[in-house]
């Protein structure tokens, strides 16, 4: 693994993208049409470029994103740590246009018509579909935290839960912080995106605090009971490496914020930070969960896990964190990627007339950094049960580092290069 190249990496997930059920036409059909995908993230873009890819071109495809670039969630916790810049998390859309011929569109799309199967754009205009896929990601529960339901109050309490702008805004709070001030993080309950990504910015925020700040303290309520990810390895390093930085207190669900007061508002308590960052609740994006498709707790998609299609609105496939997961299955990159393999070799068989593969499988591993270097990681397979109808977790396969260490920070740098290869170049 220390010399994982891109090669090495694209021959993987070409592996794992046959086991989810690789296209497939044994009749000699071949198929045609023109899919529609809202979303360039992990599984947006790893559908787009894979769609073109296994039809050899035949199938048309349009990708509508309202960014100009793909900007990376994992990883991007070292941004706010400061080792890493949000240039280096930045990919361009370009090779997915030129090179395999993706037609992107900068935009949003704010309507559905499933019947016509139409998408209608923010700009105005709509797009037809044989075949339409949502990646729309996460949007948050403003409703649950009151107080920053407008777009100032946004700007001052930060999520920097969508890497971008938010991401660099975070970076700058903590180093305007005076030293032997107060980070404070709030984590919702799960199911939320990244399971693991607020442990992993307390580690990164100590670090820096460590050299940089070392009066400073870094405070964790988490609306848990317990450490959602990874338990022992976190807490490990927090009592190695940050036993005097780090307090980690479960049970302390967000009821609102006191945005002028910069204090987390609990429901028997006030918690007062220099730098607030509040990861509100969450729920699949906006296109998804406004627009008819059956919802799961009124916040995530329910899909058919052999295609990925929606259970109420045939032909609408969704991916991503969007989705109600499956058992054990986290809300991250590396699956959404997997989703979007699956779905492109699904899609592509419905089209030519074929059934999904019957037996998908898909895999994943997160990486966590606790330092700048030291990297701890999960990994899953999870396989499909027809008696349940879903993806289950494959007994005695994957499982977690047996402590952190710098060669896990190497891989874990590889496999960010390696996937973002992957999906859009």
């Amino acid at each position: 693994m220390k010399n994982i190249n891109r090669r090495d990496f694209l021959k993987l997930g070409a592996g794992a993208a046959a086991m989810a059920g690789l296209y497939g036409c044994t009749s000699g059909t071949r198929a045609s049409g023109h899919v529609v995908v809202v979303g360039g993230g992990y599984g947006g873009a790893t559908v787009a470029k894979y769609l073109r890819m296994w039809s050899e071109g035949q199938v048309q495809v349009t990708l509508v994103e309202r960014n100009t670039d793909f900007v990376s969630c994992p990883i991007s916790n070292l941004v706010i740590g400061g080792s890493k810049t949000l240039a280096d998390i930045t990919i361009s859309y370009a090779n997915l246009q030129h090179k395999w011929g993706v037609r992107v569109i900068r935009d949003e799309a704010v309507g559905i018509d499933a019947g016509a199967r139409k998408v209608k754009l923010a700009q105005g205009g709509e797009l037809s579909y044989d075949r339409l896929v949502l990646s729309p990601g996460i949007d948050f529960m403003w409703d649950q935290v009151p107080a920053l339901k407008s777009a100032e109050a946004q700007q001052q309490i930060l999520h920097a839960w969508k890497a971008g702008p938010q991401t660099v805004a975070l970076r700058k709070q903590l180093e305007d912080m005076k030293d032997g001030g107060v980070y404070a993080i709030t984590i919702p309950k799960a199911p939320y995106r990244c399971p693991p990504g607020p442990y992993e910015r307390a580690c990164l925020v100590a670090n820096y605090f460590k050299t940089a700040k070392p009066r400073s303290k870094v405070l964790i309520l988490d609306a848990n009971e317990d450490v959602q990810s990874k338990k022992a390895l976190f807490t490990k390093a927090w009592s190695d490496l940050y036993k005097d930085i780090i307090e980690y207190r479960p049970n302390s669900e967000l009821k609102d914020v006191d945005v002028a007061g910069k204090a987390a508002v609990l429901e028997f308590d006030q918690v007062k930070a220099d730098v607030l960052n509040v990861i509100p609740p969450q729920r699949a994006g906006q296109i998804a969960a406004s627009t008819g498709l059956k919802l799961i707790n009124n916040r995530w998609v329910d899909v058919n896990w052999l295609s990925m299609e929606s259970t109420s609105t045939p032909g609408v496939h969704v991916l991503g964190d969007a989705l109600f997961p499956a058992p054990t299955m986290p809300k991250s990159g590396h699956m959404a990627n997997q989703h979007g393999k699956l779905a492109a070799a699904a899609i592509l068989n419905l089209l030519a007339g074929q059934e999904p593969n019957p037996a998908p499988v898909l895999m994943n591993t997160c990486y966590s950094f606790v330092d700048s270097k030291n990297v701890i990681h999960v990994a899953s397979v999870h396989q499909y049960d027809a008696a349940t109808k879903t993806v289950q977790p494959v007994k005695g396969a994957g499982g977690v580092s047996a402590a952190r260490n710098e060669l896990e920070g190497k891989i874990a740098m590889a496999w960010a290069q390696n996937i973002w290869a992957d999906m859009l170049t």
